[in-house]
Formats: structure tokens, sequence, C-alpha cells
């Protein structure tokens, strides 16, 4: 197969004519003498070379490239039906009566003979020329590296220099293994954002620990988490929302395709944002009455609450500012694959503002000794908190700036903005507003009522069931969600967005079903975990609260299972963001909004004002059930019908079989210690150590005969890192 057996090329009808006087069977001088017969026993090589066309003939004759000029004007074929049609497969061909015909190149060659035959001659020099066949992939498949190209291996002879052997020609490397490359750069990036969010979440927990054994857990605290809410939500609403989900994808874009790599383009975004919320800020710093009574009609009807939640919020409004610079220069540092420093700035206005409490601690004595209440604080401890708070986010915006310098971004004020790609943001954005308006409206409907809630069950003697409760567990229930899905997510998204630009559904597809399956490894059992061991886990943390941690730790059980569905759906709209499709997560989140709201209203005047908030939690959750269901159809009609579903519900399926019972062995060890030790610091962290080893233990035994493959390669990825 090495050498093509060209039967049909002989230049007559048959081999050389013998000399007269030459003995019949004689070697005839000049001719190769014929091979032995083949055994006849061996029928596919029997005879297979009696006859061979180029014994007596020149074989630099027989050249490939004459054929294909052959001049058919001066030389025309022979009419058809006279030259020989092809034989047997692995018979000899018979002896032509004609010239070769230029339409057929070569017939099927027979079988080679023994022995070595990669390079036999065909052309100007047996050197220059190699012909692969059989033989060569079988001998050299072990010896060979794979080429980039499945059919390099055909045309080596093409790819020699010349005056090279062609078996020395070299061979392209083979490509490395983007999956791999792309799973590994995408740990590496989810690892440092999660490390960070991590020690983030820690701080955070001590900053409400130490608030809280500031001023208490009752409505003083509300009034300080009425007014430090604020900003957040006007950020958010005014262009957070539309930072996060819009210009993410637009600055990918424009490192893509812009010469000085999105450079000019991200100072341009840098100056829209400061100038907007620059604006904003100055605005709603005077209309700060104004907010507070729409947030908590019943903090506005008691003066005393009202002139210090206002004082508050002179001081906490202005941080919506430098809420805005530190997220858009983080997201700059992410679209160039720099994550870690969003996710670890945040430390140090934790860092500040435990400072700060901790400094209001020691000037006025904690919480349980001067039972500081609104008629008690003096304004010299009000202006202590505010500047406190103020001085956090601006520290935290501003050590962006060195990570900025060290990627080589050079922060400049541009105000050229029209004519390059902002207008076409501010037109998604729209919808994003929306998006977030409908959001904002949900929780100043939870606000108003839990404020309320929480005032008429203090004056039954019930402390923490207000809208510090309902903020302190939603923060501890989020921490999962922000240190997994958020961590995992924020890596994936610019790769999602290229694969959306370049109109790969089945890249953004596979990347959605690798997001939602990685973090349902953690989630739902942190779910579970919240559900059965939320009362220690709150009675341990804010000890210093006294009996009214407890109604804390209520309010994250009600919260609990909801983390399931609450990260689905944020992996899921990442899938519409990629897109440029900000108008679907905006209806969606109005139905989400509508539950939830629904529901809390429900729940506020259906139960006692001591369980109203814990009412208000389980609405949480069931509002991101129905959203869920309503996105998961509509990406799954956006990605051509296909979203992985059946992988995806396999893997939640068999976590959640695996939680159920862990849960339920872990609720009842800590029941049991709870009722025989109490529920102070001590009893709590022994209830909350021996439930969480019982649901680890049982999760553990249960998944492993479930076989679930993403726990599985978890942990022999952790202990592969540990050398076992």
């Amino acid at each position: 197969m090495n050498a093509p057996y060209d039967g049909d090329r002989a230049q007559g009808t048959g081999g050389p004519t013998p000399p007269q006087g030459t003995a019949p069977g004689a070697p005839v001088p000049g001719q190769v003498p014929a091979p032995a017969p083949a055994p006849d026993h061996d029928p596919y090589v029997q005879d297979a070379y009696d006859y061979d066309p180029y014994r007596g003939q020149d074989l630099s004759a027989q050249d490939p490239v004459a054929e294909v000029l052959y001049d058919r004007a001066s030389h025309p074929p022979p009419p058809p039906g006279t030259y020989q049609e092809p034989g047997p497969l692995y018979a000899a061909p018979q002896a032509p009566s004609h010239g070769p015909d230029p339409r057929v190149w070569a017939q099927t060659p027979p079988p080679e003979p023994d022995g070595p035959s990669r390079h036999l001659p065909y052309g100007d020099h047996a050197t220059t020329t190699q012909f692969v066949g059989v033989d060569s992939l079988m001998t050299e498949a072990a010896e060979e590296q794979p080429a980039a190209d499945a059919f390099t291996h055909l045309y080596r002879d093409q790819q020699a220099a010349p005056g090279t052997p062609a078996q020395e020609a070299p061979v392209a490397a083979p490509a490395p293994s983007k999956p791999a490359g792309r799973a590994s750069s995408l740990l590496k990036s989810s690892a440092l954002m999660a490390a960070g969010t991590i020690v983030s979440r820690i701080t955070g927990f001590a900053r409400t620990l130490v608030i809280a054994g500031a001023i208490g857990v009752a409505t003083l605290n509300d009034s300080y988490q009425v007014a430090n809410t604020l900003p957040t939500m006007i950020y958010v609403l005014v262009g957070g929302g539309a930072l996060n989900a819009v210009f993410i994808p637009q600055l990918v874009r424009a490192m893509k395709n812009d010469e000085d790599g999105g450079e000019a383009y991200a100072n341009r975004l840098l100056t829209l944002v400061i100038t907007l919320l620059g604006a904003v800020t100055t605005v709603c710093v005077l209309a700060a009455p104004l907010f507070i009574r729409m947030m908590s009609p019943t903090i506005a009807g008691d003066p005393k609450r009202l002139d210090v939640a206002v004082a508050f919020a002179h001081y906490c409004l202005p941080t919506m500012f430098f809420m805005g610079v530190h997220v858009v220069l983080g997201q700059i540092l992410n679209a160039r694959g720099r994550f870690g420093a969003m996710m670890w700035t945040p430390v140090l206005n934790n860092i500040v503002v435990i400072a700060t409490f901790g400094a209001f601690i020691w000037a006025f004595g904690g919480f349980t000794a001067s039972g500081v209440s609104e008629a008690t604080i003096t304004a010299e401890g009000v202006r202590l908190l505010g500047i406190g708070t103020l001085l956090g986010l601006a520290v935290q915006s501003l050590a962006m700036l060195p990570y900025l310098r060290d990627a080589g971004f050079k922060p400049r004020l541009r105000f050229d903005w029209k004519g390059h790609g902002l207008g076409k943001a501010a037109g998604l954005a729209k919808w994003t507003f929306f998006f977030v308006l409908a959001n904002q409206i949900g929780l100043v409907v939870v606000t108003q009522l839990a404020t309320a809630a929480g005032t008429a069950a203090e004056k039954l003697g019930h402390g923490g069931t207000g809208i510090t409760a309902y903020n302190y567990a939603l923060l501890l229930w989020q921490m999962p969600q922000a240190i997994i899905t958020v961590s995992v997510m924020t890596a994936v998204l610019p790769r999602i967005s290229r694969s959306a630009h370049d109109g790969d559904a089945a890249a953004v597809r596979d990347d959605i079903s690798y997001g939602l399956r990685t973090s349902a490894v953690a989630i739902v059992p942190c779910a579970f975990a919240f559900l059965a061991l939320g009362v220690p886990m709150a009675t341990l943390l804010y000890a210093s609260a006294g009996k009214d941690a407890v109604n804390i730790g209520y309010v994250l059980m009600a919260f609990g299972l909801g983390l399931i569905p609450y990260s689905v759906q944020y992996v899921v709209l990442r899938g519409f963001y990629a897109y440029e499709d900000t108008r679907t997560p905006f209806y969606n989140t109005v139905i989400v909004a509508a539950v939830n709201a629904g529901v809390s209203v429900l729940a506020y005047f259906v139960l006692p004002a001591r369980w109203a908030v814990v009412g208000m939690a389980a609405a949480y959750g069931l509002g991101y059930v129905v959203g869920v269901g309503v996105a998961w159809r509509r990406l799954k009609t956006r990605l051509g019908g296909d979203l992985d579903g059946a992988h995806v519900m396999r893997t939640y399926t068999r976590l959640i079989g695996a939680c159920v019972p862990a849960a339920a062995v872990a609720g009842g060890v800590a029941y049991g210690i709870t009722h025989w030790l109490g529920s102070g610091a001590v009893g709590s962290l022994i209830s909350l150590v021996g439930g969480g080893i019982a649901l680890g233990a049982v999760f553990l035994i249960a998944a492993k005969r479930m076989r679930i493959e993403e726990l599985n390669s978890m942990v022999g990825m952790v202990r592969g890192r540990l050398g076992r």
C-alpha cells in the first residue's frame, strides 16, 4: 500500500522482450529477477507479483506530475471502453493493451510483500519521498506524538524542506487540552475569590457581633439598619445592577475589539459612574428624612427614632458613591482576569467598622451594661458610628487603586462618552433598572412590615424579631451563596459572555450546567444545615443579645431551604446577561418580588407579631422557587431547547436525598444537647459542633452510596491536594 501498483501505466503490452538465443526462464540482462512463487496455501499473495511492469523501466520516468500535465490535445486518450478495467481487489492486474489513461491515476494496490516497505521510491529520489501506509500507522503508534491536524501525517512529504528526509520533518506539537486549561484557570480564580469572600464574610460576622454588642438587636439597631440599607438600595437602583449585569460583557468586548485593550472605554465608564453617583448622592443626602419615612412609617411615627435614623442616614448615604467606585474598579480588574481585589478589599471596610463600634463600646459601654436606645444615645455616639461607617466604604474603594496600577490600568477622567458604546449599554441598562426597581420595591415592603412587626413584638417582650433579625439572618444565610456560587460565576461570566458573543450556545449551556452542579455540592447541604442548626448558630454568634438571639435563629431556619432556588436563580440569570438580554431578568424579578411581597403581607396579617418576620423569611425563598421555574424555561428556549436539565436535576435530586436524613439526625442531636446544656454560648457551641458532625457524617455516607459524581470529584481533588 506504500507504493501503488500501477499496472495500467506500462508502456507496452508486457515486459521487455528477451534477446534471441536466451533460454526460457533465464535472467534477462538489466531486468529485475522475478520473485519466487508464493506458497500455494496463501491465496492472498499467490502469484501476486508474477508480473511487474517496472522491471525493465526507468523508475524516474513514472512521474505523477507529468500525468497531471498530460496534453490531451496533442495526445488524445483512447476512446472509452478500450482501457483495462480494475480487476479484483487482491489479484494481480492484467497486462493492459494500451497506453496509460490520464483519467485513472492509480488502481487499488495489491498487498505489500514481506519485510519493510516504508521507503519505496516513487518519483525523483527515494530519500525525499515517503508514502505512509498501514504498517507505518501500526509500528509508529507508540512513537509519534499526536499531531494538531488529524491528516498531517498524510502530507509529510509536502511539509519536508528540500533536501531533508521526510521522516525527520518536525511534527506539530499537540495542542494543549483546552477544557483542562480552562478548568484549571477557573478553579484558581474561584479559589482566590472564595478565600477572599470567606475572610470578608468572617470579618462581616465579627462586624455584626460587635454592632450587636454595642447597640443590641432591638429598635435602635433597627434604626441603624434602615439608614445603612438606604445607600445600598439606591446605589443598586441607580447603577449597581447595570454595572454588574451589563457592563461586564461590554468591558470584555472592549478588551477584545479595541486597539487599546478597552482602557479608554473603562475610563469613560468610570467617569460616568463618578459623575452620576456624585449627583445622586448629593440629592439623596438632602432628601434623607423623606427616604426614612418611605422605608419605615413606624420609625417616622416616633420623633426621637426619626431624628436618630435621619442622623445615621446623613452619614450612611454618601457611602453609595464609594460603592459605585469600588464596583466599577473591581469589574475593570475582573475583565482583565484579576479577581482577588474585589473580594479582599471589603475586609478593610469590616475592620474599620469593627474598630468604630469597638470604640463606641470602649467609650459608652456595651449594650448589656448601658441599655442604649434611641432615647439615650448621644449626638457624639451617633456621629462616631456614622463617620466610622462612611470611612469604611471610602477605604474599601480607595484600596483598589494599587491593584489597578499593578494591572497596568491608569484611571483618567474622560467625558467623551458619545459614540463609544455607552449609549448601547445604557439602553440595555434600562431593563436592569426596572429589574432592580421591582426588587427594591419588594424590599421596601418587607422593611416596612418587619419594622412594624418588630416594634409590636418588642412591646410584648420579644426582642430581636424586627428588621435587624431579618438582615442578620439573611447575611448568614447568604454566606454560602457568596462564597461558592458568586465566586464560581464571577470567574465563569466573562467566559460565558465570549461564548455568547461567538454564538456558541453549547459552550454557554455547558458553563451554566457546570455552575449549577458545582455550586450545588455546597449549597444544598448548607441549606439543610440552616434548617437543622439555625437556632444554635444564631445563639452562638449573637450570644451578647441574650434570649433575643433565639428569634434570629428561627428566622434563619425559615430562610434555610430557600437557599437552593436562590442560588439556581443567580446562575440562570447569568445566561441572559451574557446575551445582553436584560428584559427577561426584569420580568423574572417582577414575579419573584410580587410573590415575596404578597406572601410577606399575608404573613404579617395572619401570624402573631413574633412570628411575622419568620413567615417573611419563608416568603423570600418561595418567591425564588417560582422565579426559577420561569427563568429555567426561558433560558432553555434561548439555548435551543437544551439546558442539560437531566444532568442538573439528577445532581440536585441525589444531593437532596442525601441531605434529608442528615438534617433529621443533626436536628435531633442539636435539640437534645440544647435541652440538656441550655442555649448559652457553651451549650450552643457544643450543640452546633455535635449536630454538624452528625450532619456531615450521614450526608457523606448517603452521598457515597448514591454515587454523586460532583461530590466524588471534589473529595478526590481535596485528597489529592493533601497527598493521600
